[in-house]
């Protein structure tokens, strides 16, 4: 394995004059330029008393600036620990004090919304449109921030070139580069720390997969978060490294706006979240195939052919025209869509990771995709069933390898939990294994549940919410399509001894749901609230079985 910070450092000098980042229908950073801005704030760190091995927390939507100032933790030998924006102000409080940050970066949407003062260990909150100061509380970073050009120019008398950029390089394998938390809540937020030796092979994987078929200059558009690790390894470090041009929407990633991009970037790759790919399939391809003419030459042989081939260049159109494949991740595809795609042999497949694996775990190229799987095992990592018959009876999917997380920050039981002596993370999803080694999910034996874009949602969380409310006994929160619901089972008691009717504990339910969703993050909103009639089923030890109310 390779110095990951020294494969930053050789893209940067050898793509120095090429375009790197891109706010979408905004400015435009070289390599260089993403060079001199990771230069300053190396500076800021250093005269502002960070050392190795601080911790950086960024939150704020994608943008360059975001991607700089990541660029900047690692290669300055910090720890760094990206944060969801549309997490709510007290799971990015909780997340900044669990993680004992020292420096916050934080974009314009989180920047309002956040209080400095839950924040008693941080000693500054940077804006990341400018890198201005929202708060310093040393002298130290106050000085640095203002004097920061004034320190460059002192360090770079006559000018910045490629010669000067020499980075911090990681002394093991196993040192840590960065925590990314699963959720933001007390209680049931972890952190996953990943090491620099997971980030580097989720990017030799990349460089294996797909190198050939993506050059520098390339253009790329980055849809997902990059504080989630999907996004964060597959849109922006393979691509960046690789000498490619990102671009950021910086927007709320509606389907309008990505199609335009797509339509104006004409990326070379495309990584989505099911959610993405099947808007704009049923937006922008199935109206004009589902008339009577069209579907009537579907049904033809020999013309159907001709008229498959037809439909895919359509669809292929409507991702800008230019792409090697598009890989699909992070939740469930839906049947539907996935059988379409392969009948018009469009070029997609499917992925399979998790954030405890930085995240890849299966992966195949379209051209050996089997329908309806999830690849097989990436290199550096193996994969296996814990079942008496892999091939035909579900059981827990098991990865190991390079990928694979240090465990989580400061949570040694939690650890314990998913991490066993030999070296296996229990993923906690369930899966088959063909012959040829392609995996297939058959269903969650945690109770994670998976948002239209990939967010990780865990029920307990809502439930705790939900609990608290006026009237409710129990809930427990189900995901049917792209929408939650709570199934609550109230205080029938109570409500009797108020002399309710059922119009009465209907309307308190919908006063809860209101307050809930005021509570959660816009991910995690509860579309209604059902009123059950009777106590939940339980196991012996008093646990709701949640299978039975899928």
């Amino acid at each position: 394995m390779n110095s990951f910070n020294n494969i930053i450092e050789k893209s940067i000098i050898e793509h120095w004059k090429l375009d790197a980042l891109t706010d979408y229908k905004g400015t435009t950073l070289q390599y260089n330029d993403v060079a001199r801005k990771i230069e300053k704030l190396h500076i800021l760190y250093e005269h502002s008393g960070v050392v190795k091995g601080d911790k950086i927390a960024l939150c704020g939507r994608n943008s360059a600036n975001w991607a700089v100032a990541f660029l900047a933790t690692l290669t300055y030998g910090a720890v760094a620990v990206p944060i969801l924006h549309e997490f709510l102000p007290e799971q990015i409080h909780h997340i900044v004090n669990h993680s004992e940050a020292k420096l916050l970066f934080v974009g314009d949407m989180v920047a309002p919304t956040i209080d400095p003062t839950k924040m008693p260990q941080l000693e500054g909150i940077i804006n990341i449109p400018d890198y201005s100061l929202m708060i310093s509380r040393t002298n130290k970073l106050t000085y640095a921030r203002e004097n920061l050009n004034a320190l460059f120019g002192a360090k770079f008398p006559k000018y910045f070139r490629p010669e000067h950029v020499n980075y911090y390089k990681e002394t093991s394998p196993d040192e840590l580069a960065m925590i990314n938390y699963t959720s933001g809540t007390t209680g049931f937020s972890k952190g996953v720390m990943i090491p620099y030796r997971a980030i580097w092979s989720n990017y030799d994987f990349a460089e294996g997969v797909l190198g050939k078929q993506v050059k520098a200059g390339d253009s790329i558009i980055s849809i997902l978060p990059m504080a989630h690790m999907y996004g964060m390894a597959f849109e922006f470090i393979f691509e960046f490294l690789h000498g490619c041009h990102i671009y950021y929407l910086t927007r709320v990633p509606s389907p309008a706006i990505i199609a335009q991009a797509f339509s104006d970037v004409k990326p070379t790759i495309i990584i989505a979240v099911p959610l993405v790919i099947e808007k704009i399939i049923r937006k922008k391809v199935l109206p004009r195939i589902q008339t009577g003419p069209v579907r009537l030459l579907l049904k033809t042989p020999i013309i159907s052919t001709k008229v498959e081939q037809r439909i895919c260049q359509q669809v292929v159109e409507a991702f800008g025209g230019r792409f090697y494949e598009i890989i699909i991740g992070g939740a469930a595809f839906n049947q539907e869509i996935e059988q379409f795609l392969h009948r018009i042999k469009f070029p997609y497949t499917v992925g399979y990771g998790a954030t405890e694996c930085a995240p890849i775990i299966t992966y195949s190229d379209y051209n050996t995709f089997v329908p309806g799987s999830c690849g097989r095992a990436v290199v550096h990592m193996e994969v296996k069933i814990d079942s008496p018959d892999p091939q035909n009876i579900p059981g827990e999917i098991y990865a190991r390898g390079m990928n694979v997380m240090l465990g989580y920050y400061k949570n040694p039981e939690a650890t314990a939990e998913v991490l066993d002596s030999e070296g296996w993370y229990h993923t906690g999803d369930l899966g088959t294994m063909d012959a040829e080694g392609n995996l297939f999910i058959r269903g969650r034996s945690k109770n994670m549940l998976l948002g239209s874009n990939g967010q990780n949602i865990y029920p307990e969380e809502i439930e705790d919410k939900l609990n608290s409310l006026p009237y409710v006994v129990e809930s427990v929160v189900v995901q049917r399509g792209e929408k939650l619901y709570g199934l609550v089972f109230p205080d029938f008691d109570e409500c009797k001894t108020q002399g309710w009717q059922q119009s009465d504990i209907e309307k308190q339910m919908q006063q809860n749901l209101i307050e809930l969703n005021q509570q959660v993050p816009a991910y995690a909103k509860v579309a209604a609230i059902e009123i059950q009639q009777e106590e939940f089923e339980k196991t012996p030890k008093k646990s709701i079985k949640r299978y039975l109310y899928k």
